[in-house]
């Protein structure tokens, strides 16, 4: 979701720009967000300003043999909705990122009539092993996109693949550190643990975190983002059992948008899972990291998590071991500032801060070649 933002905004900022030049005054590009029925998506990208419209889509590697026909039914019925807006909108370029709702869209395309009016197809691949609906959808690509190379070894030989990071939003940067310092009422004097429980919440680092707050505000400070659906008891871990002068040094809040940037500007270590954008927005910023992949997520988070690990970035705990292991390993890392130098160095050098706007070049490409097909 927030990669095929940051690519959009890329994309609209350059026809911005090419607009005020008359000789590209018929510049434009119209944009439709072909998103699932829940979650969310939905607000986020309302919130962006970017028309939606929503179709039924569900995953089938994991889930139960009850919930497997349940699932296939909805695919179904995804993809003869997908089939209702691609034959509406007639697309140029269908743009990719990863999610079920990917499945039903790729198979619409290829039930289309007429050859010349199926779209092109641009998959970007966020995580270092693509999921199941992304490698459909890149068997059918035109062109892959990865964030790093070591991807190109899941997708068939002879597909076009270029590497060009991960692509972050640029409401992000902008931050110098003193003024997100005071927008989020930190002390500039204390180190500062910025912990991500996600969007949603990943319950077992958020209740990890809160058994042993006590501990870890005796040197430094936390920004916690619980994400909304653990945010409860983080508000009862405040009002039972951090004291008033603990709360000083202590910010929590259940999800950040503008200020997130400011986040991840003032963090001296962050403790998160291993989601795709920890390959974008960490080395972006340089931020040694913690690194706890969702033990359910198949190997994605393992396998981004030690990508991170190996380049002596980012330390990986499981998570089995978080009531145990996350306080001493914060605590060992905060105290040795040469150490967390060294990772936030190595993990900076794995920024690739031009990787939305190389995404967006090559979904005009496709658009410019399909265009002159048409023609």
């Amino acid at each position: 979701m927030y990669p095929a933002l940051a690519v959009l905004q890329k994309l609209l900022s350059s026809v911005e720009r090419l607009s005020q030049d008359k000789l590209a005054l018929s510049s434009k590009i119209e944009v439709l967000w072909v998103g699932g029925q829940a979650g969310m998506e939905v607000d986020l990208v309302k919130r962006a300003e970017v028309p939606i419209v929503t179709i039924p889509a569900a995953g089938i590697h994991g889930v139960g043999m009850f919930a497997l026909p349940k699932n296939l039914w909805r695919i179904g019925r995804g993809v003869l909705a997908a089939r209702r807006v691609l034959n509406k909108y007639n697309p140029d370029v269908i743009f990719f990122t990863g999610g079920y709702v990917g499945v039903p869209v790729t198979l619409a395309t290829r039930f289309m009539v007429m050859r010349t009016r199926r779209p092109s197809i641009l998959a970007y691949v966020p995580d270092i092993e693509p999921g199941l609906a992304l490698r459909l959808v890149a068997r059918f690509a035109d062109h892959i996109a990865v964030t790093v190379d070591d991807s190109s070894q899941y997708f068939l030989t002879g597909k076009k693949i270029t590497v060009t990071g991960y692509p972050t939003r640029d409401n992000l940067l902008g931050w110098d550190r003193n003024t997100a310092l005071k927008e989020l009422d930190l002390s500039p004097d204390l180190p500062t643990l910025l912990v991500l429980g996600g969007s949603r919440g990943a319950r077992s680092i958020n209740r990890a975190v809160l058994s042993v707050l006590p501990e870890l505000l005796t040197e430094m400070q936390v920004l916690h983002i619980s994400g909304a659906l653990d945010w409860p008891e983080v508000e009862k871990t405040m009002a039972e059992k951090v004291t008033r002068t603990q709360t000083e040094r202590y910010r929590a809040y259940p999800y950040l948008h503008a200020e997130m940037g400011a986040a991840l500007s003032v963090a001296d270590l962050v403790v998160s899972r291993a989601g795709a954008s920890t390959l974008g927005e960490f080395p972006l910023f340089g931020l040694p990291a913690v690194l706890v992949p969702y033990p359910y997520a198949w190997r994605y988070q393992i396998v981004n998590a030690h990508y991170l690990s190996d380049h002596g970035a980012a330390v990986v705990l499981k998570d089995e071991h978080l009531k145990s292991g996350l306080l001493p390993i914060v605590q060992r890392l905060i105290r040795d500032k040469d150490r967390r130098e060294a990772m936030s160095r190595a993990m900076r050098s794995l920024a690739c801060p031009s990787a939305a706007e190389s995404i967006g070049n090559l979904v005009c490409n496709l658009a410019t070649r399909k265009s002159q097909n048409k023609d």
